[in-house]
């Protein structure tokens, strides 16, 4: 693939603020970050967000790609070497294609052959369909429902394939026809001396086609803003935070290209008596009187059906926790429910329980704090 006369141009490392050295998975999570920020959705009329959203975008498309990365590095080194101006590249170096006695361990032709190119084949488009983006929303949960899992859906205004023309960007009755400019390649060659750089055909825009009668709807655009709602299967269990990812529900693709994904980030609410811990496990607290857990008693405990009966030790010190199984998470393998016995202390006492204690007081032949030698 040839570089776009864009690489010269545009420093996409600092569009997305992060290093050249940068993972990966860097670039996505920063990319994400960034392209949620600055959406149009989140900044209605905000001409600056928009095209911040669109250097991000093209930042993305670039070095979110393994092979497109490469050569965009290659190029900038080539740049920042003093190389590439005497073919017309951007950026006013001059004299050698290596100026600055810059050294390459490579072979020239391979290097020549990467940054400009020769007439392709004709047909051959250098812009074809173009996936959608990724889009991200938000749903908002109670405890019961991200533990019991249920089917629902969420709203979002997105771009989607135009309702009349159905992405074809041309007035029903009529289709796209090859871009006479470029003769449907997508790009057109720019004569630099011995050498040729492509660039992308200005008349098509790197499609390969032209409308000749665009759709009134969409404008020839193929896509359209839209309310939509999306239906998404929340599974049991699911965690605050967690990102449910909806396979090609995102934004619309570009020349006859794929949706993204639609990715939708859960937000549980806590509950008033369970809790959570791990993926399948709730726990619940549960206060006990002092001479249950001293002489043992059963209790009853709620669970996401019916209560059922949990045996209280003899002896059972505060804060103990004891475990029911299978009355967890309702899953294809249920959790469990982990209860912890919390001794409730009465803040005030009747003359018979205060009678009866301090007879137990008197009564009692032990001394809880003999280990501590005082």
């Amino acid at each position: 693939m040839a570089p776009q006369r864009e690489w010269f141009e545009k420093d996409y490392y600092a569009a997305l603020g992060i290093s050249s050295s940068a993972s990966e998975k860097d670039i996505q999570k920063t990319y994400r970050k960034l392209a949620k920020e600055f959406h149009p959705d989140a900044n209605p009329g905000d001409a600056k967000s928009e095209e911040r959203f669109k250097d991000v975008s093209a930042a993305n498309d670039v070095l979110g790609d393994p092979e497109k990365r490469k050569e965009y590095d290659e190029v900038r080194a080539m740049v920042a070497s003093g190389g590439g101006s005497s073919y017309g590249a951007p950026g006013g170096f001059g004299g050698s294609p290596f100026g600055g006695g810059a050294q390459y361990d490579g072979d020239l032709g391979d290097i020549l052959g990467d940054l400009f190119s020769r007439r392709r084949p004709r047909g051959q488009s250098r812009r074809g369909p173009e996936r959608g983006p990724d889009l991200e929303t938000n749903i908002a949960l109670d405890f019961l429902e991200a533990v019991n899992g249920l089917t629902t859906s969420v709203a979002l205004t997105s771009d989607a394939p135009c309702s009349v023309c159905h992405g074809s960007g041309a007035e029903p009755g009529f289709r796209p026809v090859e871009c006479s400019s470029c003769g449907g390649r997508g790009e057109v060659i720019v004569d630099q001396g011995p050498f040729s750089f492509s660039q992308v055909c200005p008349a098509c825009g790197g499609r390969g086609q032209v409308v000749e009668h665009p759709c009134k709807k969409c404008r020839g655009k193929g896509v359209e803003r839209k309310k939509r709602e999306v239906k998404v299967r929340i599974p049991a269990g699911v965690k605050n935070g967690q990102r449910i990812r909806v396979e090609k529900r995102g934004g619309a693709g570009r020349f006859g290209g794929p949706p993204g994904d639609l990715y939708v980030v859960v937000k549980v609410k806590p509950d008033d008596i369970f809790g959570r811990s791990g993926a399948a496990d709730l726990t619940i607290k549960v206060p006990i009187t002092f001479s249950e857990a001293a002489l043992g008693a059963v209790v009853m405990v709620p669970t996401l059906s019916e209560p059922v009966k949990v045996k209280v030790p003899p002896g059972t010190q505060n804060n103990k926790t004891v475990r029911v199984r299978g009355r967890g998470v309702p899953r294809k393998k249920p959790g469990d429910l982990l209860v912890t016995f919390e001794l409730a202390v009465p803040k005030k006492l009747n003359p018979q329980e205060r009678s009866a204690l301090e007879a137990l007081g008197e009564a009692s032949t032990t001394n809880p704090r003999e280990h501590l030698n005082v």
